[in-house]
């Protein structure tokens, strides 16, 4: 398999995930409309998220001379380590779900920071207690990382107080958007660790497992797409946005268009895991999912730049969700140089 080994290579792997995960739900927006909701796009997004993460174990995972071959490691791997992978997959996608739903209520400029940031320090935590639990110290400065959870923090906040003025001004509540977003926050806190938890310990520091990388991305993606019906199921007969529950009829009276649409978006977020994974030897897991998780930063830029979900705002709500990207953007380089 392939593997970078190089830290900047793997600061850089790190980047591109956090660039895809910020980025995926554009497909989502660029597809929703009356006919076709969040619900019906996420079947397709579920399929080629999986589809994704076979290709690349059947690629990336097999070529080069670095370690056992995807195919090979089928053969040693343990049961309790594929568990772990299948768990991973199953919480994200519960997680994923809500963020979706989150989306097509608030916005991206809103679900992410708030859904995707409290997943971020959640995270970046739980991944820093595995190197402790594994009896490996923190290999960076605790006191950058811990500044950079703390104004992460802050900026998590504001973005939330940004919301309810543009929600005020247009005369509608915002806690539904902010509830979807913080149960999928909760969820996002351990997918992460999890996959680690599965891997070998050669390739990954925290991990106990006897998986590739490439071997772990691929039951992650299995298990988000066997439990796809049951989270997307049940947000079918609750669509987020209201209006009657949408059945698979509804899905196969879709377009080519809006199915490809969705399988793209479940391609960009997971090649982003799938590069993530293949540089997490050469950055520690918390750093390697800090800067991943930096997807809040770009969901902001696509939201307000892009989107103009912000477009008549308050004066205020303006200067909070630019308060909100500041402070991101400061976090990020606290966590990024505290290793």
């Amino acid at each position: 398999m392939i593997l970078v080994n190089n830290y900047i290579l793997g600061l850089l792997c790190c980047i591109y995930c956090c660039l895809c995960w910020g980025s995926w739900s554009n497909t989502q927006k660029l597809v929703i409309d009356k006919n076709w909701s969040t619900e019906l796009f996420y079947w397709d997004f579920s399929v080629g998220l999986f589809l994704t993460a076979l290709l690349g174990a059947l690629t990336l995972g097999c070529l080069g001379s670095d370690g056992v071959s995807f195919i090979e490691n089928l053969t040693q791997m343990d049961s309790a380590s594929v568990a772990y992978a299948l768990l991973g997959g199953v919480i994200w996608n519960f997680a994923n779900v809500f963020l979706a739903s989150s989306i097509a209520v608030a916005g991206m400029s809103v679900a992410f920071p708030i859904g995707g940031g409290i997943g971020w320090i959640g995270g970046i935590i739980f991944n820093y207690l595995l190197i402790l639990f594994a009896g490996q110290a923190y290999p960076g400065n605790q006191v950058l990382l811990w500044s950079g959870i703390a104004v992460i923090v802050i900026a998590i906040i504001l973005n939330g107080k940004a919301y309810g003025k543009l929600a005020d001004s247009r005369k509608s509540t915002p806690v539904k958007g902010i509830l979807l977003a913080l149960a999928s926050g909760i969820g996002l806190m351990f997918f992460f660790g999890l996959v680690v938890k599965s891997i070998a310990p050669e390739y990954v520091s925290g991990g106990t497992g006897t998986l590739t990388p490439y071997t772990g991305v691929f039951f992650f993606g299995l298990g988000a797409l066997l439990s796809t019906p049951v989270f997307n199921g049940f947000a079918m007969k609750h669509p987020s946005q209201g209006g009657q529950p949408k059945t698979m009829r509804n899905y196969l009276a879709g377009t080519p268009r809006q199915h490809l649409i969705g399988l793209l978006g479940g391609f960009i977020w997971m090649s982003g895991m799938v590069v993530s994974f293949m540089g997490s030897g050469a950055a520690n897991p918390a750093i390697s999912y800090a800067l991943s998780n930096a997807a809040p930063v770009v969901a902001i830029i696509w939201g307000v730049l892009v989107w103009k979900e912000f477009k008549g705002a308050p004066k205020m709500a303006n200067i909070l969700i630019s308060a909100t990207f500041i402070l991101f953007i400061i976090g990020l380089i606290c966590i990024s140089l505290s290793n």
